[in-house]
């Protein structure tokens, strides 16, 4: 699990300092003309697509609220390129695709803590 995924974003509680350089992020610009800063999360398998994760981090590189951003990711000419999820449908597949990926690391990660308690 990374950094980013340990902490939510709020490297303040966790020391990890994942919103610094070194670490992957984008650059969104808004329908408004606002620039965003964003952690990547990651990028995972819905349907027949693949979507990318960011996490938006405000001017130190925390994340305030929790929330996510979902788009449509792939990649031109190895340029990666991000698009908007088109319906309530598909935002739905994407979202529960998400969901499941953070159970599986939850699931991994609680996993993985009891089999270090078994080794001690």
């Amino acid at each position: 699990m990374s950094d980013l995924e340990n902490c939510g974003g709020n490297c303040g509680s966790c020391g990890c300092d994942c919103g610094s350089e070194g670490h992957a992020s984008v650059t969104l610009t808004l329908d408004d003309g606002s620039v965003l800063e964003c952690a990547i999360l990651t990028v995972f398998p819905a349907g027949e697509r693949e979507y990318i994760a960011l996490l938006p981090l405000n001017e130190n590189g925390q994340n305030e609220d929790g929330e996510v951003f979902l788009y449509r990711f792939n990649e031109e000419n190895g340029e990666p390129q991000l698009g908007n999820i088109e319906d309530d449908e598909e935002y739905e597949i994407v979202a529960d695709a998400f969901d499941e990926l953070l159970d599986s690391m939850e699931y991994d990660e609680i996993v993985g803590e009891d089999e270090l308690e078994e080794g001690n």
